[in-house]
């Protein structure tokens, strides 16, 4: 199965909770008991912020996934990093490849394009939490461009 297809599934089944869960809060609701109504209001609260978080993780994902296309467009995607048979980096080589990658971002605060290699090279070398701010920043700088406006993204 592709991260896409993954992807898709998982939002669908998280719909799904969202709007069992709220069809639960409304049947709590309705019986009119001071617990239940408190259940019913806690329940509506949650799908809401499921709702919220499963948007901003799909909005991420085009978006990353469009620079990511973009800077393959422009032929700057490739990272140097050898690949085992599936495709995957190899992660002692990314972890050579790192600082390079990092020196860069550093060079150039304000470019996207290192940004968004600096996220793809953390991933290579495992540390998703990184990688994803490094891409949330690549989208900042790259909206900020696009509207013609120099302003420094908040880290």
């Amino acid at each position: 199965m592709s991260a896409r297809a993954g992807a898709i599934l998982m939002a669908v089944l998280l719909a799904l909770y969202i709007a069992l869960v709220g069809w639960r809060a409304v049947q709590f609701l309705a019986t009119g008991e001071p617990v239940a109504i408190a259940m019913g209001l806690a329940l509506i609260v949650l799908p809401l912020i499921a709702a919220w978080a499963l948007w901003r993780e799909l909005m991420f994902g085009v978006r990353s996934q469009a620079l990511v296309r973009r800077l393959e467009a422009e032929g700057g995607l490739e990272l140097g990093i050898p690949l085992t048979p599936s495709g995957r980096p190899e992660r002692a080589a990314a972890d050579v490849a790192f600082p390079g990658f990092r020196s860069a971002a550093e060079a150039e605060p304000e470019s996207w394009r290192a940004w968004l290699r600096l996220g793809l090279a953390y991933d290579a070398a495992g540390d998703r939490r990184r990688a994803r701010a490094a891409v949330r920043r690549a989208i900042t700088l790259e909206r900020s461009e696009r509207s013609g406006h120099s302003e420094r993204p908040e880290h």
